[in-house]
């Protein structure tokens, strides 16, 4: 299984205070993974983003948004992390204001991986306890331990067996 500290480094996490759209929220997270993948530049990464987003809003719902993208260029799923003080208008499917972000890129090939590294940050996102715990989080590096060492809740054992 994907683990997030495989993907998330320290300064991958972002905190904003005055962004106040969409665009600039994925130029924000184009722009720090940018820095961490020389053979691209932040306009390839928002591009991919943005079209992405044409496909359909990334915004799960109940404040939080997984913008993502597969990239040729890239050697392995790198991901970004912004909180915004307020949250913004995304489009989300649930028509609520977004103030959790989390980005992810892959390389092109990479079908399954990306899949199960999103359903992971879906199941992850949809920790309600969480995302209160991320939004009440004063530091990025409060953040980032919030989100490395959380873990997904344990299946009842008779749901264990139903699915081995």
């Amino acid at each position: 299984m994907i683990r997030l500290s495989e993907l998330l480094g320290k300064d991958h996490i972002l905190l904003a205070n005055d962004v106040s759209s969409k665009k600039r929220v994925l130029e924000l997270l184009s722009e720090n993974v940018a820095g961490k993948i020389p053979e691209l530049t932040a306009a390839e990464i928002f591009d991919s983003l943005v079209n992405r987003e044409r496909l359909g809003s990334t915004g799960l719902g109940h404040g939080v948004a997984i913008p993502h993208a597969r990239l040729k260029s890239v050697s392995g799923p790198i991901a970004a992390f912004l909180k915004l003080q307020e949250g913004i208008d995304y489009d989300a499917i649930d028509g609520e204001p977004v103030d959790l972000f989390c980005a992810l890129v892959v390389p092109h090939q990479s079908t399954d991986e990306h899949l199960k590294i999103l359903a992971l940050l879906a199941e992850m996102f949809s920790d309600n306890d969480l995302c209160a715990r991320l939004r009440a989080a004063e530091s990025s590096s409060d953040i980032h331990t919030l989100l490395i060492n959380w873990q997904p809740a344990e299946m009842p054992p008779a749901v264990k067996r139903a699915h081995s």
